[in-house]
């Protein structure tokens, strides 16, 4: 069975049997009909994913693949922060009316800083870094800039990548403040393992271990009945991905690049709302 369905059903069950209940505090996020969105909440949950075994996608439900890849390319190539260049709607509830979600997530990635070795944005001074000088413990990300959150639309959820090097093999951390379980849990995990394997690859490496960081994992109070229902499906052996190793340029990947081979996944019929 896939590694990823027996993480995500222990999470799910534990926030549901030992969570904390916020429904007496007051929150901000709000459903589409005004109503306030509350959460049980399990805080520091840290899950780790060997990439070596197995590509850590869900198979109780269907993680959309491209989509997910493709927000990734969105934010770590394109540095972009407007959805025109997206192409799903995700974003859509947080854009301007110009597309823009402010200076949030690849905004933040593509500012450039100065170095002794010369002048990067951030994803350059990794992918630099990674090339010459893997000993470092000095490879990170980390796109919450207090100085330009209120210039945000939403601010970032993941927020930091570390990334590791321990002789032929890329290991990463990624922390994350904020985790909306059903929605966004494997969707992020998806990611970031793909930005790990892109990263090994370009550099020389083979893509070890992901380790996910949550501060506040939670679940909203409209998703529990589909939490129930997802959890109570059969899994199946995690898929295969295959990635095009020709690319030596992280650049040079697009959606087209990966593909995943025998995804068997459960259908969920019901459509998830999402809380703004």
């Amino acid at each position: 069975m896939s590694r990823a369905d027996e993480i995500f059903v222990q999470n799910m069950q534990d926030i549901i049997k030992n969570g904390f209940w916020d429904t007496e505090l007051a929150v901000r996020p709000k459903w589409d009909d005004g109503v306030p969105a509350h959460t049980v909440k399990k805080f520091g949950v840290v899950n780790r994913y060997n990439l070596q075994e197995e590509f850590p996608i869900l198979t109780i439900r269907r993680t959309a693949f491209r989509s997910c890849v493709d927000e990734l390319l969105w934010i770590w190539q394109k540095k972009s922060n407007n959805i025109h260049e997206l192409n799903s709607h995700i974003w859509d509830s947080w854009a301007d009316e110009t597309g823009s979600i402010g200076k949030a997530y690849g905004y933040q990635l593509g500012v450039k800083h100065k170095y002794k070795e010369g002048e990067f944005d951030q994803v350059d001074r990794v992918l630099f870094d990674l090339k010459n000088n893997p000993a470092s413990r000095r490879i990170m990300t980390n796109i919450y800039n207090f100085q330009d959150l209120h210039e945000m639309n939403l601010y970032p959820c993941a927020y930091s990548m570390t990334f590791n090097v321990s002789g032929d093999t890329l290991n990463g951390i990624l922390n994350q403040r904020s985790n909306d379980m059903l929605t966004a849990n494997n969707w992020n995990v998806v990611q970031y393992a793909v930005l790990l394997i892109m990263l090994a690859q370009v550099s020389g490496l083979k893509a070890g271990e992901l380790v996910h960081v949550i501060a506040d994992a939670h679940i909203y109070d409209r998703h529990i009945p589909i939490v129930e229902e997802v959890l109570s499906k059969p899994q199946h052996k995690a898929p295969k991905l295959i990635v095009d190793t020709s690319i030596k340029n992280f650049y040079d990947f697009t959606v087209d690049s990966f593909q995943l081979v025998d995804y068997e996944y459960e259908k969920l019929d019901k459509k998830i709302p999402v809380a703004i």
